[in-house]
């Protein structure tokens, strides 16, 4: 059996014991945790906790030290190609030749998908209020993620990866992501990972939420329990400076 026939069903996002180093410094210490289809898993942690390694490393940019991580059931780093062809990205730093208008942007991504959705794009874009003859580069740090938000969910894709994806943003756009988020996930079954600061934001989508603290995952929770076990708590982010400590201000 070929490794996509068995990736079929697989668990959309699974991390096994992974550990990640630089020089001296462990970044991720043995971490583990899954991402069941159809939910949406939020990865909280303050600056350093190690959130971007994680991403990395399940985006197929990072070889770890140890343990795994795998994309519907594929590794991400030695089956990169396969893994993520099921897969939609919004980085933190949003990236596009910055020449290109987002209809010429999405235009080209339509020859490298079978099931593009153009159309789809092109509503998406209208709805975020964003010029589709405007070069990338000219875009407001706002508009860029809404193009690219629009661009990642133009093939569909079955798992959706945002690291940390309102950093930056104001109010209308941050409102603009999360909002199109929720319609997009009672649209159909997309799974999503998503590493934020913006505990607000995410704590009214997230079906389960992870903790890291200096490379180690302290907490892995499903929503609903977390917050009845600290039912004296009125929102995530007094859960999270409970366990984690300390202010958050936009982990990496």
């Amino acid at each position: 059996m070929s490794d996509v026939r068995h990736a079929s069903d697989a668990t959309p996002v699974s991390v096994e014991r992974l550990t990640v180093r630089y020089g001296r410094r462990t970044a991720l210490d043995g971490v583990t945790l899954r991402v069941a289809r159809g939910s949406v898993y939020a990865l909280l942690g303050r600056n350093g906790a190690g959130k971007s390694s994680l991403i990395r490393c399940l985006l197929g940019q990072q070889r770890p030290e140890g343990g795994r991580a795998l994309l519907f059931g594929l590794d991400a780093w030695s089956h990169r190609a396969g893994a993520m062809a099921r897969a939609g990205v919004v980085p933190e730093e949003p990236d596009a030749p910055p020449g290109l208008s987002a209809r010429r942007i999405a235009a080209f991504c339509a020859r490298l998908y079978p099931r593009w959705d153009g159309r789809a794009v092109e509503e998406r874009l209208r709805r975020f209020e964003v010029p589709t003859d405007l070069p990338f580069g000219r875009l407001s740090k706002g508009q860029k993620g809404l193009v690219s938000l629009a661009l990642a969910l133009g093939h569909s894709p079955e798992l959706l990866i945002l690291d940390d994806p309102t950093l930056g943003l104001d109010v209308v756009a941050r409102r603009a992501l999360f909002e199109e988020l929720v319609g997009e996930l009672a649209d159909r079954d997309t799974t999503v990972f998503i590493t934020t600061h913006d505990l607000a934001g995410v704590e009214g989508i997230a079906d389960r939420v992870g903790f890291l603290r200096e490379g180690r995952l302290v907490l892995d929770e499903e929503m609903e329990s977390l917050k009845e076990r600290h039912a004296d708590s009125a929102a995530l982010e007094e859960i999270f400076l409970q366990v984690v400590g300390g202010a958050e201000g936009g982990a990496r």
